[in-house]
C-alpha cells in the first residue's frame, strides 16, 4: 500500500510541474502577427471620417442626378476658352464637366474656382462621357451646361425699355436664323445701349449654347423676347411711340441721315438672304442703308445691325451734349 501511495505521490507532483508540458506547435509565434496595414479613418466602419466621406460621395451622386435631369433640355458650352468667358460674364449654368486626367491650365484652374465660387456643380467625367454630353465639340476637357433660356414676354421688354430712363431703343430680328449672327447681336445691343431684342417665334435662331458664346455673356444682362406675331408685336410697340426702323440694301435713307435716331426706336434687322419680309417691312416707318465702297454687295446682318446701333448711339451721345 505504501508502494503504492508513493507512486501516486510521484504522479501528484509530476502533474503539477511547472511550465508547458507540450509544445504550442508555432501557435503562440502565429498570433503575434499584425493583421495587415491599419485602414485610412475613412475606410474604418463607423469613424467619423467615414461617414463625412460617405456623405460626400451621396452629394456627388445627388450632383450628378440633378445635372442629368436638368440636362434633359440644356445646352453645352464646349471649350476651355468659351466656358471660361462664360463663367467670367456670370452666364447661368447648372454644371461644370472636366474630364478625368486632364492636362490642367490657368482656364481650367479658374473655371473650376469660378464654377464653385458660384455654387455650381463640378463634375469629373471620363473624356469618352464629355465627348458625348458635347456631341462631339471640340471641348478641351470642359464643357458647361447651360440650363434653357428664360425668355421675357413683349410687354415686359416693352415697360423695361420705358422704364430706363432713356429712350427706348430695342432690337428686334426678321428670320434671322444663324444662333451666331443672334449672340453677335446680343453683343451688340448691349454695346450700344438698347434696352432688349425680340425674336420671332418662328424661323429664328434660339438662344442656344452657340448663341451664349457668340455674345460674349452679355445674353445673361440682356433681356431677350419671343414674339408669336412679330408683325403685330411691331404694330403694338408703335401704337405706344415707338418708331419702327428696318435695315434694307434698298432703303429711302442711309444711317447718315438717320434722324429718328434720338426718339424712341425700334431697330429691325432682316436675314442676310432674304432680308426683312414683306409684312415687316410694311410695318416699319423708315428703312435704312449703310453706305458702302462699291463693289461689296452686303454686310452681315449681325454687323450690319451693329453699325447702325453704333450710330443712334452716337447720334444720342451728341444730342445729349447739346
Amino acid at each position: 500500500m505504501a508502494g503504492n501511495s508513493q507512486r501516486r505521490g510521484a504522479m501528484r507532483k509530476t502533474g503539477t510541474k511547472k511550465g508547458a508540458v507540450v509544445g504550442s506547435g508555432g501557435q503562440r509565434s502565429k498570433g503575434l502577427e499584425g493583421k495587415g496595414p491599419t485602414p485610412k479613418a475613412s475606410e474604418r466602419t463607423g469613424h467619423p471620417a467615414q461617414r463625412k466621406a460617405n456623405a460626400a460621395a451621396a452629394r456627388k451622386e445627388d450632383q450628378q442626378k440633378r445635372a442629368k435631369r436638368s440636362g434633359a433640355n440644356a445646352e453645352t458650352v464646349a471649350g476651355r476658352n468659351p466656358v471660361v468667358e462664360c463663367l467670367r460674364a456670370g452666364v447661368p449654368a447648372t454644371a461644370l464637366y472636366v474630364a478625368i486626367g486632364i492636362d490642367a491650365d490657368e482656364r481650367v484652374a479658374e473655371s473650376i474656382k469660378l464654377a464653385g465660387n458660384r455654387g455650381i456643380s463640378v463634375l469629373e467625367v471620363a473624356r469618352g462621357e464629355l465627348d458625348r454630353i458635347t456631341a462631339g465639340a471640340m471641348h478641351q476637357g470642359l464643357g458647361l451646361q447651360v440650363p434653357p433660356y428664360s425668355y421675357s414676354h413683349p410687354d415686359e421688354l416693352l415697360k423695361q425699355a420705358q422704364d430706363s430712363g432713356e429712350p427706348p431703343l430695342l432690337v428686334a430680328l426678321d428670320g434671322v436664323t444663324d444662333p451666331r449672327n443672334l449672340g453677335a447681336v446680343v453683343r451688340s445691343a448691349a454695346a450700344f445701349g438698347a434696352q432688349g431684342v425680340l425674336l420671332p417665334q418662328r424661323r429664328s435662331a434660339g438662344m442656344t449654347a452657340v448663341a451664349w458664346r457668340t455674345s460674349a455673356g452679355t445674353a445673361a444682362r440682356m433681356p431677350i423676347a419671343v414674339a408669336t406675331n412679330l408683325t403685330r408685336t411691331l404694330k403694338d410697340w408703335a401704337s405706344e411711340g415707338l418708331m419702327i426702323i428696318g435695315l434694307d440694301a434698298d432703303a429711302t435713307i442711309s444711317s447718315d441721315e438717320l434722324e429718328l435716331a434720338t426718339g424712341p426706336l425700334v431697330v429691325v434687322v432682316g436675314s442676310e438672304g432674304r432680308g426683312l419680309s414683306r409684312l415687316v417691312k410694311e410695318t416699319c416707318d423708315q428703312t435704312v442703308s449703310i453706305p458702302m465702297a462699291a463693289g461689296v454687295e452686303s454686310l452681315n446682318a449681325s454687323v450690319a445691325a451693329g453699325v447702325v446701333l453704333a450710330e443712334v448711339a452716337r447720334r444720342r451721345r451728341v444730342a445729349g451734349r447739346i
